[in-house]
């Protein structure tokens, strides 16, 4: 092989990285309007599954050794939304500790991750709801390993669709 040719292989190697980086960044542009698009939809189906107004409350996800914390606050302290976040999250709370998940499967999809070994697992786990200081919070707890993974699973899964209505720190203390 002349040296020629060997030198114009070795820029082609050296170039297709660089020449893939537009590439890469379409995708990574689709991906990101893709997911901007997937978190406007869940918040319009939130206004049918949730009672509260989404843009005014905070969703906070606390993984933990057992399981995890799922805290919903109003951003305003408005009494009117605080009230609402109470009364679903306590509703959930109750649906859930039967394993029933119909209203984020209705919002977040039936294939969320996770979702499915929680509804199967519900016996394992003790699922309780607290008051908290201007909202609620919903305690999943189990010795399951399996279902610890599924229930920070479907933590990750919420915290990605509700972008920046979420957090995966724990909010303040209880009520």
């Amino acid at each position: 092989m002349g040296c020629e040719v060997l030198a114009s292989r070795m820029r082609l190697i050296v170039l297709l990285p660089v020449l893939a980086l537009p590439l890469t960044g379409c995708a990574s542009s689709s991906g990101h309007s893709e997911l901007a698009a997937r978190r406007a939809a869940i918040a319009e189906a939130g206004t049918q599954v949730m009672p509260f107004d989404l843009a005014r409350t905070t969703h906070h996800f606390e993984k933990q050794e057992d399981g995890g914390v799922q805290t919903v606050v109003s951003d305003d302290g408005d009494a009117d939304q605080i009230r609402l976040i109470r009364e679903h999250l306590s509703m959930e709370a109750e649906r859930f500790s039967r394993g029933d998940f119909h209203d984020p499967a209705m919002l977040h999809g039936h294939d969320m991750p996770g979702l499915h070994a929680l509804v199967m697992g519900a016996h394992r786990m003790d699922v309780t709801y607290a008051e908290v200081e201007r909202g609620g919070e919903i305690r999943y707890r189990t010795g399951d390993d399996d279902l610890i993974e599924a229930i920070h699973a479907w933590f990750d899964a919420q915290l990605r669709d509700h972008g920046a209505h979420a957090t995966g720190h724990r909010h303040g203390g209880r009520r």
